[in-house]
């Protein structure tokens, strides 16, 4: 009998371990999101399919191929920034890759993108309760890299089927925004603007801090720690996205659950544990 239950076990463990990350029936967890621009230019798409072929090691004719429009860029941009972009002016490309990975690794193409680090997109997707997925950006010629988060989240959500609310998304546009113009204003590379936001948003959100006085404190703090000198303007401005941030964290954690339950994920107890549960 014994004998039995080990093997039944054994059986259970395999086929649980054997199921894929992403469950829905709509997506093969592949998504290619192409800047208007690129996309319309043969030449400029080629170039970007290129990359991804290099790198992803996925077959884009598997892919679910997404377009980025000027409008889909300013519907999340021009809220802080006021920035517009044109038709001519959305470049950047994504590439998601949802199959099989349960941490998020991004590669970005840094002899076009020009601004925004792999650091920068993680933070901020983490900032939305992203944190699984193979990310891929390039763009055909030299772009700061702000205009493919947009396309990211259209990838996420095509991918998952899960919308990501408006106000989520406007949050981490301003986060990405704000610390690409630190970059641009300052001697701070993009990885320490990144790395100072990450700290200061995990000690927030375990305290559930919401005054700007005492984010701007924790930002110089953390700031110092990690031998990073930032102007009053800049901890300013990343007090004011940060608490934006958190202002929205209601929608991200409601989101969070709804994106765990389309990549199969279980946060209260793992497939090992219910299935010792059962055999207890």
């Amino acid at each position: 009998m014994r004998k039995s239950i080990i093997a039944l076990f054994l059986v259970i463990l395999m086929v649980a371990v054997a199921v894929p990350t992403i469950t829905s029936a709509d997506s093969k967890g592949i998504v290619v999101c192409y800047g208007e621009t690129t996309y319309n230019n043969q030449e400029y798409k080629n170039m970007v399919d290129n990359f991804f072929n290099s790198n992803s090691h996925v077959n884009l004719k598997d892919a679910d191929v997404q377009i980025v429009y000027a409008d889909d860029v300013n519907a999340i941009s021009s809220g802080y920034s006021h920035e517009t972009y044109g038709p001519n002016e959305v470049l950047s490309s994504a590439l998601i890759d949802l199959n099989n990975n349960q941490n998020m690794e991004i590669t970005v193409d840094t002899s076009k993108i020009t601004l925004v680090t792999s650091d920068m997109y993680v933070t901020t997707l983490g900032s939305l309760g992203i944190t699984e997925g193979y990310v891929y950006v390039t763009s055909p010629v030299e772009a700061t890299g702000e205009s493919a988060l947009a396309g990211i989240l259209k990838s996420y959500e095509e991918a998952t089927n899960v919308q990501i609310p408006e106000d989520v998304k406007q949050a981490a546009n301003q986060e990405i925004e704000v610390e690409t113009q630190i970059v641009k204003d300052s001697d701070v590379s993009g990885d320490e603007v990144a790395k100072v936001v990450n700290d200061v948003k995990e000690e927030v959100k375990q305290d559930n801090i919401t005054d700007k006085n005492t984010i701007v404190t924790i930002i110089n703090n953390v700031a110092v720690n990690n031998n990073i000198e930032l102007s009053d303007s800049d901890v300013n401005k990343l007090a004011d996205t940060i608490s934006q941030s958190q202002s929205v964290q209601g929608q991200v954690d409601d989101y969070k659950n709804k994106l765990d339950d389309a990549l199969g994920n279980d946060t209260s107890d793992s497939i090992l544990d219910k299935i010792f549960g059962v055999f207890n």
